[in-house]
């Protein structure tokens, strides 16, 4: 994989990875930025997020499950010193459908965990990470409500 950032002013850049996609980062004013793009570890917890969801959801598919919503949250924490790293993270899956069965769901995180997703595992070896899940039941309108929820397991440093 290849990417540049290329410099535009203050603390701005554009990062463009082999893609193509474009994306502006920046830092707030108080690190000399204009508050007018993502910041770096942003981007670093996004594709954390990113790879899971798409690993998770592509699996949840392949097993037939009805699933008509689905977010994955990362909260992941930052020592207070520099160089502020991240120091853990609680990565939440949230899903909303139509009889979503449990199981399904939780092969489908170890699957993305241990096997698929290459930034959950390559970080896994940096902070632990602990997953935890809610299935949704889906009962129309808009609405839902919460049928399950549980911790699939927390992955320690190895």
């Amino acid at each position: 994989m290849k990417v540049a950032v290329q410099w535009q002013e203050n603390m701005t850049f554009i990062g463009t990875p082999d893609s193509g996609f474009s994306v502006q980062m920046d830092a707030d004013s108080s690190f000399g930025g204009t508050n007018q793009g993502v910041r770096p570890m942003e981007m670093i917890a996004l594709g954390l997020a990113g790879c899971t969801a798409m690993d998770v959801i592509s699996i949840l598919q392949k097993k037939r499950q009805q699933v008509t919503q689905f977010e994955v949250r990362v909260n992941a924490p930052r020592s207070a010193e520099h160089p502020k790293v991240f120091t853990r993270a609680l990565i939440t899956y949230l899903v909303t459908g139509k009889n979503v069965d449990e199981s399904a769901l939780l092969r489908s995180i170890e699957l993305a965990a241990t096997k698929y997703c290459p930034a959950q595992l390559m970080l896994t070896q940096v902070f632990p990470m602990e997953l935890h899940y809610e299935i949704y039941e889906e009962i129309g309108d808009g609405m839902r409500h919460l049928t399950c929820q549980g911790i699939w397991q927390e992955l320690p440093l190895e």
